[in-house]
């Protein structure tokens, strides 16, 4: 997957070309700074005590024999922390959008197994676990409802307040209106399909240190997170701190893929109890903690039904969903659970159509949000494509080619009113298919079967929503300030968390301002110096940190313009101002350097334009004017299954974006990578099992797998760009990956085992699962 060779910035310009990451060569050295290299004067270290059992009711909590231990200096149950509880909501839902029970510490009741019951608070970590295994839990254990798929019916509940485990529901019109559309068409495709939970798993786990000074009333906190500021609003709504009063430091971040947008129960319970300690709070998240109680995502399922007529066009479509809540979902799943079915259509013309969502409490790990929190979607709708094309005979690629949204279709709105515009999914699937030359795979598939060998070919094909999709992510913030020294410092709310805003934002603000860019700098993630924004997520950094830089860098331009022009004594119209450099037009020996407009801004005012103010600094908010910006790819796999073994070897896999113009093509192509990674894992390897009690198969990378670089193949990428409607008609990739992925390979594999009518249901697609799937079909022996 190495990147194609790195190109150099055309003089002016460096947009859309290879900037090598700024980030680099801090990271690559060991020089970054993680929330576990914090280190504060006096530092104690937090351990949660937690439940061995799925769900259960317990009494009083005995610490006396932790509290013993030298060393340590308190043992908190939910008696001490949870009465500090002001406020506790998320600005992407507002605080009066209805939320789930989210109590920092257990209450009465353990919901699954990793419930925080307890937190001890120690001079270091091992301390802390020590006394965490003297502390006394009596539990009497309740029936769990573990199967979210039963849990409407279950006479037990998670929650109390939630009798029948239904955390909410939405849906667009009655099934029942479809009934004749279905009734009278040739052909019904029905499919139930069942996704496993498998989670996010960055490389960095979860991690906070909080620090409170008793004398001023501040709360400074260093954070593993992918939103500074939502952390920092959260921390002053749940102590009922002023929100000037609250700084979020945020250095590098190993990775969230969304589950790190928001504080969790155990960030909550560092921040409540650091007000009664006489020094900062750290806990950093073990591995095994990590897989019990970080979070579950993915973990649906829904029966999906297409109509066709006799050419295999589309009539209507349904998709009735259920998902997988957990015990402690954050933030609540409704919200972000409603995409997957108003995005169900995909790319498709679907005349009539309609969706039905649940969201059900079981006693497992909260869900949280993963890169593509609505990837069911996708992966819905495209396998029950492929398992159409072989119902109707039709080879899936011409099923598509015969239902695809086309350039003379747009714009258009999906059957659930979603708009589509500036997208592309017809032509990055011709780029894909021509890339891996559909046709000759299938003449090399046909020789392999004689031979006895299975290969296969998936593809999948999606439209995603990024920036602007919800009021949370629709504005952002810039502030731009030219030294004294002529260098720039370009502040914004993001972060070092794997997406290379650091590079992308200096590209964009040297571009904008004309300035050099080895002069530029950013910095990120420190609320107390960097405007509000809503951080990394819903892939909207591309676009509105592009909007902010741009509405920002507008002005202090203009003003750079002006005082050269003065000096210089010509008209702001003859001043060009290319590389930190200003010269008169047709006189390039005539000039100033940014360094020598600086100084007459700051030491020179005297000097300064009428009505200019001194100094050069702006600061800026843009606002999306447009409610979606829609980015689209294709992904094409082919794949080999040993029969004997059930094994899945990916052979070659292909991707197609359309994300408009790339601000730099090796970050974008890094974001689909990983992306593509993610997904890969997601379809045959990664699951966050649990047995009939509640209990987890897997807290530990021997049992829940994850890809390496030898189960990935060469991943090989194609670009189509069309502008999207917001600022350098750039769009989003972050997710995108992700979504298209998993599909892709379910297709593929589904694709080699078609000659014996094997039909995938469930995933992961192990190799036990394959042999099961061969087996039911009689393609080898029990």
């Amino acid at each position: 997957m190495a990147p194609p060779p790195e190109q150099k910035a055309p003089v002016g310009r460096y947009t859309g070309t290879r900037v090598p990451r700024v980030e680099d060569a801090r990271l690559l050295t060991g020089a970054g700074t993680y929330v576990d290299d914090v280190v504060r004067p006096g530092m104690l270290h937090a351990c949660f005590v937690r439940s061995p059992v799925a769900r259960a009711r317990f009494g009083a909590v005995d610490v006396s024999r932790a509290l013993r231990l030298p060393g340590v200096h308190a043992v908190l149950t939910a008696h001490d922390l949870n009465p500090g509880v002001h406020e506790q909501w998320y600005s992407l839902n507002g605080r009066d959008d209805p939320d789930t029970p989210r109590p920092p510490l257990a209450e009465d009741e353990v919901r699954f197994v990793g419930d925080p019951v307890a937190m001890v608070v120690a001079d270091d970590r091992y301390i802390a676990e020590d006394a965490a295994e003297l502390v006394v839990v009596d539990y009497e254990p309740l029936p769990p409802v573990v199967d979210y798929a039963v849990a409407l019916q279950s006479p037990e509940s998670v929650h109390a307040s939630h009798p029948g485990n239904l955390v909410g529901q939405l849906a667009g019109r009655p099934m029942a209106d479809l009934g004749p559309v279905f009734d009278n068409a040739p052909h019904v495709v029905s499919r139930t399909l069942h996704q496993q939970a498998h989670g996010p798993v960055p490389l960095e786990t979860r991690g906070i240190v909080a620090e409170w000074t008793a004398a001023p009333g501040e709360m400074t906190v260093w954070a593993s997170s992918q939103a500074p500021h939502e952390v920092r609003s959260f921390c002053a709504r749940l102590l009922a701190v002023d929100e000037n009063r609250v700084r979020v430091v945020v250095r590098d971040t190993g990775g969230g893929f969304g589950q790190k947008v928001m504080p969790q129960r155990e960030e909550m319970c560092v921040m409540l109890a650091a007000v009664r300690l006489p020094a900062a709070l750290k806990w950093i998240e073990d591995r095994q903690e990590h897989l019990l109680a970080a979070g579950q995502a993915r973990h649906e399922h829904g029966e999906v039904r297409m109509a066709f007529d006799d050419d295999g066009r589309i009539l209507a479509a349904t998709l009735d969903h259920v998902q997988d809540a957990g015990a402690y979902p954050t933030p609540s799943p409704v919200r972000s659970g409603i995409a997957v079915g108003l995005l169900f259509p995909g790319p498709y013309r679907i005349p009539e159509g309609t969706f039905s969502s649940r969201f059900v409490f079981s006693n497992t790990s909260g869900r949280v949000a993963y890169r593509g929190p609505w990837q069911f979607e996708s992966m819905a709708r495209e396998v029950v494509l492929d398992a159409a094309a072989r119902r109707l005979g039709i080879d899936p690629v011409e099923l598509r080619r015969r239902n695809m949204l086309r350039h003379e279709d747009l714009p258009t709105v999906n059957c659930h009113g979603m708009p589509y515009d500036h997208i592309t999914p017809y032509e990055t699937f011709e780029q894909a298919l021509e890339m891996l030359d559909y046709p000759a795979f299938r003449r090399e598939q046909e020789h392999a079967r004689a031979e006895g060998r299975l290969l296969g070919v998936g593809t999948c094909t999606y439209v995603e929503p990024t920036a602007g999709a919800t009021p949370f992510h629709s504005t952002e913030g810039a502030t731009i300030r030219v030294e004294p020294s002529g260098k720039v410092s370009v502040h914004v709310a993001g972060g070092s968390c794997g997406n290379s805003l650091e590079t992308t934002v200096v590209q964009l603000t040297a571009d904008a301002l004309g300035a050099a860019i080895e002069d530029v700098g950013t910095v990120q993630g420190d609320t107390a110096v960097t405007p509000f924004g809503g951080g990394t997520g819903g892939s909207r950094s591309g676009s509105m940190t592009a909007g902010a830089v741009a509405e920002t860098a507008a002005g202090l331009r203009a003003r750079i313009l002006a005082i050269a022009a003065h000096r210089l004594e010509v008209s702001v119209d003859d001043v060009e101002f290319v590389r930190s450099r200003a010269t008169v037009k047709g006189r390039p020996e005539h000039g100033l350097t940014l360094a020598e407009i600086a100084d007459i801004a700051y030491f020179q005012v005297h000097a300064l334009p009428p009505d200019l103010p001194a100094g050069l600094e702006a600061s800026g908010r843009y606002r999306t004017p447009h409610p979606m910006i829609w980015a689209n790819a294709t992904h094409v796999c082919t794949c080999e299954v040993d029969p004997r073994t059930g094994a899945v070897k990916l052979l070659r896999y292909i991707v197609s974006e359309d994300c408009g113009p790339m601000i730099n093509p090796s970050v974008v192509e890094g974001q689909i990578y990983g992306g593509t990674v993610q997904g890969i894992g997601g379809a045959l390897y990664e699951h966050l099992a649990h047995d009939d009690d509640g209990n987890p198969l897997a807290t530990t990378f021997m049992d829940y797998l994850l890809p390496t670089a030898t189960e990935v193949p060469v991943i090989e990428l194609g670009h189509v760009e069309t502008h999207g409607p917001g600022p350098g008609g750039h769009k989003g990739v972050g997710e995108g990956g992700a979504i298209g992925s998993a599909p892709a390979v379910v297709n593929a594999v589904a694709d080699a085992l078609a000659p014996f009518g094997a039909e995938i249901t469930r995933l992961p697609l192990t190799p036990a699962t394959v042999v099961g799937l061969l087996e039911r079909s009689g393609a080898v022996a029990v």
